[in-house]
């Protein structure tokens, strides 16, 4: 399993324009073969602040949507971003 999971820093005033240029990528991703979850969310405590978490079964579900998509729409820029992937070797209750 892949977990890609991070945030994204935008200025405070950008945040719901990004979010909503990106929601179709949202759906997109969920529907598509091997993902588990995919979300980019407005931050409760940081006006300027993106979450993203995903989660695929493989890298080459991952991949295969990665490469399926055209253009990005527009968005605003970014601050900064830290997005990691992370390999999950283990699953169990918490």
């Amino acid at each position: 399993m892949i977990i890609i999971a991070g945030r994204l820093d935008v200025d405070a005033e950008d945040r719901d324009a990004y979010l909503a240029a990106v929601d179709g990528v949202a759906r997109l991703a969920r529907a598509s073969a091997g993902c588990l979850d995919f979300v980019q969310a407005a931050d409760p405590i940081d006006a300027g602040r993106i979450n993203v978490y995903e989660r695929w079964e493989s890298d080459e579900d991952l991949h295969r949507f990665r490469g399926s998509g055209g253009p990005l729409p527009d968005l605003p820029p970014l601050r900064s971003a830290d997005v990691q992937k992370y390999r999950i070797c283990g699953v169990e209750a918490p």
